[in-house]
């Protein structure tokens, strides 16, 4: 039974199918009758990391993204593999990007990237007790390493240098955190 908001899908196809995402065409059926068209991107999913050093400065990388045409600063973040527990997607990209290994994984938050349009779901965690290893980036990832405090994280958003939703959801989670004090 529909809601008085839901959309029933009357036909689907895929028309493009990728190694990172797939994209399909649904005519669907609207609450008051009519029809329309919806475009969904399929995602496997991904995860953020808010990575903290003992000297209490946040982990980014800066990492140069096509889609922007711009170099940005973000949190260690990547994509889950088929069947991949993001928990362990955590500490695996955390460690290939930055080098650093962490003690303790914990989960703050996951939410839709942007459900308008995708079902991207990104689990955010919290990493600590970082230990510096080897980085092992994917061999078509280039990244520098960058940890920052608090307001300098927030002067790099003013200058738009951080931009992307699952870092700025980072720097402002740790605000609040600092704000509550735990």
């Amino acid at each position: 039974m529909l809601s008085d908001l839901e959309e029933k899908t009357i036909r689907r196809r895929t028309i493009f199918d990728g190694k990172l995402i797939r994209v399909q065409l649904d005519e669907v059926e609207l609450p008051d009758g009519r029809t329309s068209t919806r475009e969904i991107v399929h995602h496997p999913g991904a995860v953020g990391v808010l990575a903290f050093t003992d000297e209490g400065k946040l982990v980014f990388v800066r990492q140069y993204r096509n889609p922007l045409g711009k170099t940005i600063l973000e949190i260690p973040a990547g994509k889950l593999e088929p069947g991949e527990d993001p928990k362990a997607c955590a500490f695996r990209e955390l460690e290939e990007e930055t080098g650093y290994r962490a003690e303790e994984m914990r989960p703050i938050v996951s939410f839709y990237t942007s459900p308008g349009f995708a079902d991207e779901i990104l689990h955010l965690y919290e990493a600590r007790g970082l230990q510096k290893g080897e980085r092992r980036p994917d061999t078509d990832e280039f990244v520098e390493v960058e940890e920052l405090t608090l307001q300098e994280a927030f002067a790099k958003m003013e200058e738009g240098q951080i931009c992307d939703a699952k870092t700025v959801v980072a720097v402002y989670f740790w605000h609040n955190r600092v704000l509550g004090g735990g």
